[in-house]
């Protein structure tokens, strides 16, 4: 049989295809792009990928559990109300993580998405898509949080602040890359146009950092990562700190979770192509 024009080599055999019509097999082989063989294509094998996740998220759950189950019970109990802002304040140890996954998740996806332009490495497109729901969620927690957080100490649910303005184009961003992906009847295509705005939006995350800084903002400056050291009282610093873990480890076995669906998707896409192609063969 003929093999399929979308899993043809087309660089006469000097390219080692990724994705075949055989989806996902032992070499690690599953359809749409060619590209070389090298140390970065040596984690683009989905096989490969599936062994290190069954590894890795026992323990990635674990860690979540852990961590945000000590987290909220210190956050809630343990820790002190501030003497200013009152027990307002224990929204802070949600907000505050959220906030910082959001452009974690961000840079993460952008990281992906390059890869995937430079070296077109499959997985990477594929773990950019998984981990792009999971930061527009932290975003827009952050949001509501901070919206909670803002009516007692600003009188107010929103404030065109800098760092709020920011946060809210993140969410954009994020919706943005998601809509794009499902664009095209041509998943490469919506792929690639995501990448690419991934990647422009990136510079919006240094902006949200320093925002700070840089103009008069509602927000104070940042007190945790800062040079001398942290500005926040232990008390506060340890249930924060639990609860950026827990959700550090929630990220990372959701975008196992996602992108093993992903690959299955993958899979039945290809048997599905291949089997449209060997019907239209046979006629």
């Amino acid at each position: 049989m003929e093999i399929p024009r979308f899993a043809r080599d087309d660089n006469r055999g000097r390219h080692e295809l990724l994705f075949t019509v055989r989806p996902f097999d032992s070499a690690g082989k599953a359809a749409g792009t060619a590209v070389r063989r090298g140390p970065m294509h040596r984690f683009a094998n989905p096989a490969r990928f599936l062994r290190l996740a069954k590894v890795i998220l026992p323990w990635s759950n674990a860690v979540a559990i852990l961590c945000l189950g000590a987290g909220l019970y210190f956050s809630l109990f343990a820790s002190p109300a501030d003497y200013q802002q009152g027990e307002s304040v224990r929204i802070m140890y949600v907000h505050v993580p959220s906030a910082w996954m959001g452009m974690f998740c961000y840079v993460a996806m952008a990281v992906f998405s390059a890869m995937a332009l430079i070296w077109k490495h499959p997985l990477a497109d594929l773990l950019a898509k998984a981990t792009a729901p999971v930061g527009a969620a932290f975003t827009f927690l952050c949001l509501l949080t901070g919206s909670l957080w803002g009516k007692p100490m600003w009188g107010t649910w929103w404030a065109w602040d800098a760092r709020l303005t920011s946060m809210l184009i993140l969410l954009f961003l994020y919706l943005g890359y998601m809509a794009l992906v499902n664009a095209f009847d041509d998943p490469e295509r919506g792929h690639k146009a995501a990448a690419i705005l991934a990647l422009v939006g990136a510079v919006n995350v240094p902006v949200i950092k320093w925002s700070v800084d840089w103009w008069n903002t509602l927000h104070q400056p940042a007190s945790v990562v800062k040079m001398g050291g942290p500005a926040i009282d232990g008390s506060m610093l340890v249930p924060l700190l639990l609860m950026a873990v827990g959700f550090k480890a929630y990220w990372i076995s959701i975008l196992i979770l996602r992108g093993r669906a992903e690959i299955a998707s993958q899979k039945i896409r290809v048997i599905r192509m291949a089997q449209i192609h060997a019907a239209s063969q046979g006629e």
